[in-house]
């Protein structure tokens, strides 16, 4: 590339000498630039969601190829936000790409005192070992010669991130498993 050919690519150089003076728009361009596609484009599907990090709940639009999450942008039909994210929330693709995400959880078991790292599917077996024994431990036919039907075993306490469908959901299941003690933080 020759001299005057770099100077004439230099986006300064066409901005004076063309008619961009302001340098909005064709004057800032390059072939670089004019190739890139946002990620958003190359999208299979866009999912609805509902930012997971605080109880303002700012709608989010997820795109999605190959069964992956390739972007996460602000919902412009969410009346809630109109399209914004805050800086959490715009950030939130690391949730599901980010190179700090965990595929194991850590588990200390009763009365030890060294973590342990278990795969998410045995914990998740753990758990349901639990609420199934728990809930047997617990259950009450009668209470005070009445009939009951539930269990006293296990409760429920939703935390303000929770959106409405994410609680009606916790409420209709620890509802089926019998619990009665179902409480959210924001009636707290």
């Amino acid at each position: 590339m020759g001299a005057r050919t770099w100077i004439e690519s230099w986006p300064v150089y066409r901005q004076l000498t063309g008619t961009d003076r302001l340098g909005l728009g064709a004057a800032t361009k390059t072939a670089r630039s004019a190739a890139l596609r946002p990620r958003t484009a190359t999208a299979d599907k866009v999912a609805k969601s509902v930012c997971p990090y605080c109880a303002v709940g700012c709608g989010q639009n997820v795109f999605v190829k190959d069964e992956k999450v390739v972007q996460i942008e602000g919902d412009p039909d969410s009346p809630v936000s109109r399209g914004h994210l805050c800086p959490k929330g715009s950030a939130s693709l690391q949730l599901t790409t980010g190179d700090a995400r965990q595929y194991q959880v850590l588990y200390r078991r009763p009365g030890g005192t060294e973590w342990e790292s278990l795969d998410l599917d045995t914990a998740m077996d753990m758990i349901a070992d639990r609420v199934i024994d728990a809930r047997r431990q617990g259950w009450q036919w009668e209470h005070d010669g009445r009939r009951t039907r539930r269990t006293m075993g296990f409760a429920s306490l939703g935390g303000a991130t929770l959106d409405n469908e994410e609680n009606y959901l916790i409420k209709k299941l620890f509802t089926a498993l019998g619990a009665i003690q179902i409480e959210n933080q924001a009636r707290i």
